[in-house]
């Protein structure tokens, strides 16, 4: 079902719809801030840890959007998916880590919502605390 507007959700309590729509394969984009203050939107894949509140997005160490977030540790950034009339901006401060365990983990969630990525030898993970979830799904 989709609701007619934006819904503010309860991040402790979110809807059955809407934990299937944070993992069905929808590609989403990610928006960092660029060293002037303005907009940089990238196209990512994303997965969703609810009990942990925790958005991740896999890349390399010299991707822009590592750079970004690595430049700016904490800063707000903004995660959104889009599938017709339903859609989802997830919001929270990012941090970039290339610790194994949590690599190893974001790609092994990855790999479930998408498929098994590359091996890299340079793999980071930007991993999003989240404050917020808004849409419509």
């Amino acid at each position: 079902m989709v609701a007619s507007e934006a819904v503010d959700f309860d991040l402790d309590n979110l809807p059955a719809e809407t934990l299937t729509f944070l993992t069905e394969r929808h590609l989403a984009t990610l928006t960092t801030r660029r060293p002037g203050g303005g907009p940089q939107v990238t196209p990512v894949g994303v997965t969703y840890e609810p009990e942990a509140k925790l958005a991740r997005v896999i890349t390399w160490a010299a991707s822009y959007k590592a750079r970004a977030v690595a430049g700016e540790p904490g800063q707000q950034v903004a995660v959104c998916q889009v599938d017709g009339g339903r859609w989802l901006t997830i919001y929270g401060r990012a941090a970039v880590t290339d610790e194994p365990a949590a690599v190893a983990e974001a790609v092994r969630r990855y790999a479930d919502r998408y498929s098994q990525p590359k091996q890299r030898h340079d793999r980071v993970v930007i991993e999003v605390s989240v404050d917020r979830i808004v849409g419509r799904a």
